[in-house]
């Protein structure tokens, strides 16, 4: 392959560059996934990428070469669709409430799994949360798939379902930039379409690229504004919460602009443990549970199959939260 050639067109800036079409894109990302790039000539891709900027039929090659070599998983033998949570940022500012957010799932029966990085580089992340509960990363396929016939969460690290990808995100130590791997490992459904995808980013651009790209690929997801970057409703002000199902988007909460007005019991500190003895109050009732994390777990009822409409659902969390 002519990685020149590629270099040529996406390597004249932001306004000379020339956007790749799907098949184009299909094929240069398949073999940087491959690990067939030279080092010298993928640097130069992924910094013309992100000088250049992401374009959906762009994207969209990239994710069809990424779930080309997508490790999947079976499906629960249950009429729900299990909630894929992709966990990439963890938290530094705030409780991570992602590990919550899944075990409030598992409550419910509501199969569970994430994906992503167990290494926080100085952030609390999912996996050291899940690990102080005693729920470790699986290890393959096998083991996967074990765990959800059990009804665990389970978590899987990104290098057992897409050891290039997660290659791709190391590039970031060397370059000191993000590339569209960043991008991509959040949209990522390790049941091939079947599962309810938490689609989060932080800066309004990447959101509208995700509900276009989704949309286009025919997702079923939930769509938020991040929180640190983690797919999970900021416990201090409720973020738009879009339902992306069946061609259609259902705006299923709008945003909160101010503040609670009772701002809700949270941890003083972030760190695991402090975090993990205050997950667990809200689990055993002691501790109320953040009016925007309930808001977001009835929309998971709901999108999941568990409850049979929306109202259903949020009057299901509203006994649960006050049980």
């Amino acid at each position: 392959m002519n990685f020149a050639h590629f270099i040529r067109e996406i390597g004249r800036g932001r306004e000379g560059a020339r956007d790749l079409e799907f098949a184009e894109a299909q094929q240069l990302y398949g073999a940087m996934l491959d690990g067939g790039v030279p080092d010298i000539e993928l640097g130069a891709i992924l910094i013309a990428l992100r000088m250049k900027g992401e374009v959906i039929d762009e994207m969209a090659g990239f994710m069809a070469a990424a779930n080309e070599r997508l490790t999947t998983f079976d499906l629960p033998r249950d009429r729900l669709r299990p909630v894929v949570i992709p966990s990439y940022n963890g938290a530094r500012k705030g409780p991570n409430l992602t590990p919550l957010l899944a075990l409030l799932l598992q409550r419910f029966g509501v199969p569970v799994l994430i994906h992503g990085l167990i290494e926080g580089y100085g952030r609390v992340t999912t996996a050291q949360i899940l690990r102080e509960l005693g729920i470790m990363p699986v290890t393959s396929r096998a083991h996967a798939n074990q765990h959800l016939k059990e009804g665990a969460v389970t978590f899987v690290p990104l290098s057992v379902i897409s050891p290039g990808l997660a290659q791709l995100l190391t590039a970031r130590s060397r370059l000191g930039l993000r590339n569209s791997a960043h991008s991509l490992v959040k949209m990522l459904d390790p049941f091939a379409g079947k599962g309810l995808l938490l689609a989060a980013a932080t800066h309004p651009e990447y959101l509208e690229l995700m509900r276009e790209l989704l949309s286009k690929l025919g997702a079923t997801a939930l769509l938020l504004r991040a929180t640190e970057g983690e797919p999970v409703a900021n416990p201090k002000r409720r973020p738009r919460i879009e339902y992306l199902h069946d061609g259609t988007i259902d705006l299923l909460f709008d945003a909160e602009h101010e503040s609670l007005r009772a701002m809700p019991h949270l941890p003083e500190q972030c760190d695991v443990h402090s975090t993990v003895t205050w997950m667990q109050a809200v689990l055993a009732g002691t501790v109320a549970m953040p009016a925007p994390l309930a808001n977001q777990l009835a929309c998971c009822l709901y999108a999941s199959g568990y409850a049979d409409d929306f109202n259903q659902a949020k009057a299901i969390v509203a006994v649960e939260a006050l049980a």
